[in-house]
């Protein structure tokens, strides 16, 4: 079943609904919720730092993996509402963040990219260390959901030895449409520019650590994230360039090799994500659940407080895909 979501009637169309969103949209009920840190340090020199929610869980309770998407961290919107949805439901939750979003320069030659299923598999497999006994479920936000709807390709019925069940919201599953179509008009004026204002000083300062790592003039020159990561993310992780990153690390084509429970929530006026370029039913393979509601924009799942309720909160979400994820798990709705 699909999720009926309605934007407010004060919030016409994506961008509006996707800016209103990240920037002033109430992200949590009751207290700012609160995390702890925690730094792993992975196989090949390098770390990650881990954020666990700080409140009380149930002892029947699933843990909850968020892996954010590009450029994001705990600090993210969406991660905030996941956090105040898993306190009221005491649910255990961690989010790892991808190499270089922690606050810190990550060490290796490498940073993070959208079809990372190796790092995926990592991370949850030190989740699973540091919540023995527990189930797991996970949800990938933009980038970190294709990453993760990869990993569940990947791993085919050995998924299910690491979680119950896995959702991405707003992910990029195709990303050549995503990546051309963030490099148009208002979004590449806008959004584009808010990535690269971050990506490209960390790409630099990876250069300081790795002299001779890329082409700094090239980098300099990019102004959309199709040269940024021909210079950069491409090259750094494997992939002869852009072209090659976005065919090979796109989940959409492997989606019927997912063996668990999987969901993929994207709305089909996302400013980011073309609709015609999202799975149909028969793409996605019988273990993937679409929905795909008219609105809600780019991770802009705004719902007033009050009908006439300003400035709305994005916790309807969060609420919607956790409790998907839930009836996956030996906890169900309870």
């Amino acid at each position: 079943m699909d999720w009926p979501f309605q934007a407010p009637w004060w919030l016409p169309g994506g961008n509006l609904q996707t800016l209103w969103a990240a920037l002033l949209a109430r992200t949590h009920a009751g207290e700012v919720p609160r995390f702890r840190r925690e730094r792993w340090n992975t196989p090949d020199g390098d770390f990650v730092d881990v954020d666990h929610a700080e409140h009380p869980a149930s002892e029947r309770a699933p843990v909850l993996v968020v892996f954010h998407g590009l450029e994001g961290s705990s600090g993210s919107a969406y991660v905030q509402a996941f956090a105040s949805w898993a306190r009221d439901r005491q649910i255990p939750m961690a989010m790892p963040h991808f190499r270089g979003c922690s606050g810190e320069l990550n060490l290796a030659p490498r940073a993070y990219h959208s079809g990372d299923h190796e790092e995926i598999d990592w991370m949850l497999s030190k989740v699973r260390q540091s919540y023995p006994g527990r189930q797991l479920v996970a949800v990938g936000i933009s980038l970190g959901g294709n990453a993760l709807m990869r990993w569940a390709a990947e791993q085919g019925s050995a998924a299910g030895q690491r979680a119950s069940a896995v959702a991405s919201v707003c992910s990029p599953l195709d990303l050549a449409a995503s990546g051309h179509a963030i490099g148009k008009g208002f979004n590449r004026q806008v959004y584009t520019r808010m990535f690269l204002s971050s990506m490209v000083p960390k790409a630099l300062a990876k250069l300081e650590q790795h002299p001779g790592l890329f082409d700094r003039d090239a980098l300099l020159q990019a102004r959309d994230l199709h040269a940024f990561d021909n210079v950069f993310t491409g090259p750094l992780h494997g992939f002869a360039g852009t072209d090659d990153y976005w065919a090979r690390a796109s989940a959409k084509p492997l989606l019927p090799d997912i063996r668990i429970p999987a969901l993929a929530l994207n709305a089909l006026n996302d400013p980011f994500i073309p609709a015609e370029s999202l799975p149909t039913p028969e793409q996605a393979g019988r273990y993937v659940s679409l929905w795909q509601p008219e609105q809600g924009g780019h991770v802009g799942f705004v719902r007033p407080a009050r009908p006439w309720g300003l400035p709305g909160h994005v916790l309807s979400m969060p609420a919607a895909v956790g409790g998907w994820l839930l009836k996956h798990t030996a906890a169900g709705e309870a």
